[in-house]
């Protein structure tokens, strides 16, 4: 069974041998993620070079994401690096206070409004929840707190406010310098960080168009009040991160479950796709195999139908980068094993369809569950067809076949969508079919006497063209 959900794994450190990467490939890597919040863009250049060298060597297609920093907001540095915080201490977040001079009175912060974003009672989440502040009073800059929860604070480490409503904008100059960047590096998708609102989104999108990028939007949820607009936040992007970190710190993680459940299932039925990311293997860092309750978490995204599962400091900084891709390789494949993963739904049933190719898509995918289809074939040019299809649960794997490497490298996103590198130039049916089968055959993805469907339209190089689907059998001799 060919594994249909696929793997993210977050580049850095740990993954900068050639080898290294080449392994992650064998284990079942399909997208490689750049942190924007670590290394400057030399470094990121100089990675990004690496793995197109050992994916061009390897014969592996990988999708590139560049993952913007956002307004990630940190507390500044301690005078000793660090302080011990116990319950019932007075300390205090200020602004105003130097780059280097926190004590165990209080420190700086790099978001200069915070200020005015919080009231008295509100409570501070620090180091991803680990330490609360309560807020006792607002004096100009300066936010005077009580430690609810204590612990080590140490230098840079991240604030959140419970229930969110913090205004820092979306973007910042790091982030538009860095989506120019990721249009040089024409890299496939660019992760928004910290949404908001589809202003976001699109702003994003237009920052990078007028740069020269043609890659897709992945909006990160990761705010509360992203929750409040997600549906217009899904319609805006072409891809949904569900950013499990801090929007846990701000939700609960009580709330964290649900959460993730309501966001995967509304972003496919909006024909979306949708990735689950954050601390999935988190205790491959350091050990050769991850825990129990791990590989449940993995399962259920899984089996509830995100697109892909993402590693981050598993294989940017791990010990173990090959382990975990291949462990959550096969954690991926156990679940979709398993009959909610696979089994029929009536996904859209009742909809009426806007497009003639987005109608072909859903006919593809009823017929294809309803008889005994082998494979679908699809000749795109975009790959939205195929997107489309891979919104309906199936165990049938769908080709996008494409003369398009940007293509290629796109639908490596898709759940149960896999590229396949191919010339349209035939305009004879019997010799389109015969080159069709000849790739199929070698690249042992049928056999003869298989049936398939297969999807084209009428203009070749025409972009939403898609207008006919057949039924044929494989054969060796067209």
């Amino acid at each position: 069974m060919r594994r249909r959900t696929k793997i993210i794994a977050t580049l850095g450190p740990a993954t900068d041998d050639l080898a290294t990467l080449g392994d992650m490939m064998e284990a079942g890597l399909n997208l490689a993620r750049f942190n924007f919040s670590h290394g400057d863009q030399a470094q990121q250049k100089e990675r990004l070079l690496r793995l197109r060298e050992v994916a061009e060597k390897s014969g592996c297609v990988i999708g590139v994401i560049g993952d913007l920093q956002g307004p990630k907001i940190r507390i500044r540095r301690f005078e000793n690096n660090s302080v011990i915080l116990n319950v019932g201490d007075r300390f205090f977040i200020d602004a105003s206070i130097g780059e280097s001079d926190g004590n165990q009175d209080g420190v700086g912060v790099a978001y200069e409004d915070l200020h005015k974003d919080v009231n008295q009672n509100d409570i501070l989440l620090l180091n991803d929840g680990q330490m609360t502040l309560k807020v006792e009073r607002v004096d100009g800059t300066r936010i005077h707190c009580t430690v609810l929860v204590g612990g080590v604070l140490s230098d840079h480490k991240g604030i959140n406010r419970e229930g969110g409503g913090l205004s820092a904008p979306a973007l910042t100059d790091k982030d538009r310098s860095d989506i120019r960047f990721a249009a040089e590096m024409q890299m496939d998708y660019l992760a928004v960080s910290f949404v908001r609102s589809a202003d976001d989104v699109r702003e994003a999108r237009d920052l990078l168009r007028t740069a020269g990028g043609n890659g897709a939007i992945i909006a990160k949820i990761e705010r509360a009040e992203a929750l409040d607009c997600i549906d217009s936040i899904i319609d805006a992007a072409d891809a949904i991160m569900v950013a499990r970190g801090d929007l846990g710190v701000e939700m609960g993680y009580a709330e964290l479950t649900g959460m993730q459940k309501n966001i995967i299932r509304l972003t496919r039925r909006k024909n979306k796709v949708v990735i689950t990311a954050t601390q999935m293997m988190e205790s491959m860092i350091n050990s050769p195999t991850p825990t129990r309750a791990e590989v449940s978490d993995v399962a259920n995204a899984v089996m509830d139908g995100t697109d892909a599962v993402m590693l981050s400091a598993e294989t940017a900084v791990g010990k173990y980068p090959v382990a975990v891709v291949s462990a959550m390789s096969n954690v991926c494949v156990g679940a979709e094993k398993h009959s909610l993963a696979r089994g029929r739904t009536t996904h859209r049933l009742d909809d009426r369809f806007k497009e003639v190719d987005e109608a072909i898509a859903m006919a593809v995918m009823y017929t294809a569950n309803h008889l005994n289809v082998r494979a679908i074939i699809a000749l795109t040019e975009s790959g939205s067809t195929t997107l489309w299809m891979s919104r309906i649960r199936s165990d049938i794997p769908i080709y996008a076949f494409t003369p398009h490497d940007a293509t290629s490298r796109r639908v490596t996103l898709y759940r149960g969508v896999y590229p396949v590198s191919f010339s349209i130039e035939e305009t004879d049916k019997h010799l389109l079919y015969r080159s069709i089968f000849s790739t199929l055959l070698n690249n042992r993805l049928v056999e003869e006497g298989d049936h398939v469907i297969f999807t084209k339209g009428d203009l070749s190089g025409v972009s939403g063209s898609t207008n006919s689907m057949q039924i044929v059998e494989v054969s060796g001799s067209v």
